[in-house]
């Protein structure tokens, strides 16, 4: 049983996929999946909705065999919460853990859902009024990104995926397809071979915002 979460956007999100065929030689694929109540509350949320789903799938910690988690780009914070536990999971059950570019996985998802049917990018919010952007082909392989800019430095008249489009429609006005990263889709780029897998390891793409204190002057 793969579990996927991804904490790259407000909203975490959590999915177990089981690869197993059943008697029918049927993959059954995402068996459960649950979204956060409540904005910017990693921390407090990603363990219990980890449990959830486990509880829901009717499985315990031993039966999980990977760990699929989105990378970002993202929130320092939120970043860090995923990572971190999905690092101390794959230690502690001795599983694969595999990292995927959060928007790749909205781009997976936007190509076999029919949102899109040639080239387009991926745009989610990088706040300080900025969005991280990625472009890709009709099959959803990247093309280039993923970057961090202005909208208007990005503007494109082309299909936009992702909430980047919901917040700046006068840069991105053909707004499309899913709007954050889904942990469903994550599952399904690991264990479908989808997109391309990297170690868990943060996409920042820039600096986070709290920095060492400076150390203190000596005094003669």
């Amino acid at each position: 049983m793969l579990l996927a979460f991804d904490t790259a956007s407000p909203l975490v999100s959590v999915a177990l996929y089981d690869a197993d065929p059943d008697e029918d030689g049927v993959i059954r694929g995402v068996v459960t999946e649950h979204l956060a109540a409540r904005p910017m509350k990693h921390a407090e949320q990603l363990a219990p909705l980890i449990d959830l789903a486990m509880s829901t799938a009717g499985i315990v910690r031993q039966d999980l065999t990977a760990i699929a988690v989105g990378i970002g780009p993202g929130p320092f914070t939120g970043l860090r919460v995923g990572l971190v536990t999905a690092r101390t999971l794959g230690f502690v059950l001795d599983v694969p853990v595999y990292g995927v570019c959060s928007l790749d996985a909205l781009a997976v998802e936007a190509v076999e859902t029919g949102a899109v049917t040639g080239d387009f990018v991926v745009a989610t919010d990088a706040r300080r009024k900025e969005v991280y952007l990625a472009r890709y082909d009709g099959a959803g392989a990247r093309l280039d990104g993923p970057l961090v800019d202005k909208p208007a430095a990005l503007a494109t008249d082309g299909p936009v995926v992702g909430q980047g489009a919901l917040l700046y429609p006068e840069a991105f006005p053909h707004r499309v397809g899913p709007e954050a990263p889904n942990a469903g889709w994550l599952a399904r780029c690991v264990a479908e071979e989808r997109a391309e897998l990297s170690d868990p390891e943060p996409l920042y793409l820039r600096r986070p915002d709290a920095v060492a204190a400076h150390a203190p002057k000596t005094v003669s």
